[in-house]
């Protein structure tokens, strides 16, 4: 729940211009009466009586009188206290990004900002990028090489995944790349959830050659869940040198792409296959993701309405009290 600023309002608005009249009638009340042109018997006594009548208002009694009709005008308008606040119900999606950390992610065919970077900080930048927008969705990260390991499970604290997608580094754990068990250990955090829905986002450069468990198999299992599963091949294919541990020293090694394995991985899953060639292209396709799973977001706006027209009514019966006493005083002074 939300909530909005207190504001004063008027039921009724259009009456407050009823107070353009206040003037007028102080003007006509405090005029003085004219002389008779004709005259009659007995007036001189009557006009004596009448003295007191025919004075000009004070100016208390003019505040008095200004004041009491303008409280009236107020309270025939219907002033309001305002307070609205606005109810949201989402209902997010469930979505963990299991990322490839095998050491062919080295490899700097990638650019950020005019510079070459490899394979793993493109996918972290974006992949961050993609976290950030995703403010109602339980978000978790799967990292993997020759096995996969959890660095951070499904959570709504997305600083937490940030942090989790920073410490992603090549090299944690053995070489190879086993997306069947990513694909395994990912649907298993999903398995735990009660969501409208649950995806795979699965990102990696290279072909199964780990684990003791198929592609094919462990998106059949998702599926069984109710999980849907997005592939992302990245990189250039071809023969790339890669950096060592240690610095100073390269190696080549020949790009081994399985986008057969990959398509039918996103067919059997429901998903969607993409190919990430550079920055860009891989930003793209997780504006396209983030299109394809909206969070249903529900937003209500209820608005209070708290009556502050019996203040503004006893204010003017106080004010015209006031005024019949100060007039009627002013009546006996001048008997």
């Amino acid at each position: 729940m939300v909530d909005g600023a207190e504001q004063l309002a008027f039921a009724y608005p259009y009456l407050l211009w009823l107070l353009a009249g206040v003037p007028l009638i102080l003007f006509m009340r405090g005029r003085r009466g004219t002389d008779s042109v004709v005259g009659f018997p007995g007036t001189a006594v009557l006009a004596r009586l009448m003295r007191a009548k025919k004075r000009r208002l004070g100016p208390y009694g003019m505040f008095l009188l200004a004041t009491s009709l303008s409280c009236g005008i107020l309270a025939l308008a219907r002033p309001q206290r305002l307070r609205s606040h606005e109810t949201v119900k989402a209902s997010g999606v469930e979505i963990i990004l299991a990322v490839d950390v095998s050491i062919s992610m080295g490899i700097e065919d990638f650019t950020i900002g005019g510079r070459r970077v490899n394979r793993l900080m493109a996918a972290k930048k974006v992949t961050r990028d993609f976290v950030s927008g995703r403010v109602n969705d339980r978000i978790g990260v799967v990292a993997f090489a020759g096995r996969p390991y959890i660095p951070s499970p499904l959570t709504l604290d997305h600083d937490w995944v940030q942090e989790s997608l920073d410490r992603l580094a090549l090299g944690l754990v053995e070489d190879g790349t086993a997306i069947g068990s990513a694909i395994a250990a990912a649907a298993r955090r999903l398995d735990q959830q009660e969501a409208k829905s649950k995806i795979i986002v699965l990102l990696t450069d290279g072909a199964n050659n780990s684990g003791d468990l198929t592609p094919e198999t462990a998106a059949e299992l998702a599926r069984t869940l109710g999980i849907r599963i997005y592939t992302i091949a990245v990189g250039t294919a071809g023969r790339h040198p890669i950096p060592l541990p240690g610095g100073g020293r390269t190696m080549a090694i020949q790009q081994e792409f399985d986008e057969e394995t990959l398509r039918e991985i996103a067919a059997i899953g429901e998903g969607a296959f993409f190919h990430a060639q550079d920055t860009g292209s891989l930003e793209e396709i997780f504006e396209r993701i983030d299109g394809l799973e909206k969070s249903e977001l529900i937003r209500r706006r209820v608005v209070d309405a708290k009556d502050l027209f019996h203040w503004f009514v006893g204010g003017a019966v106080a004010l015209g009290l006031l005024y019949l006493i100060f007039q009627e005083s002013r009546l006996r002074g001048g008997r």
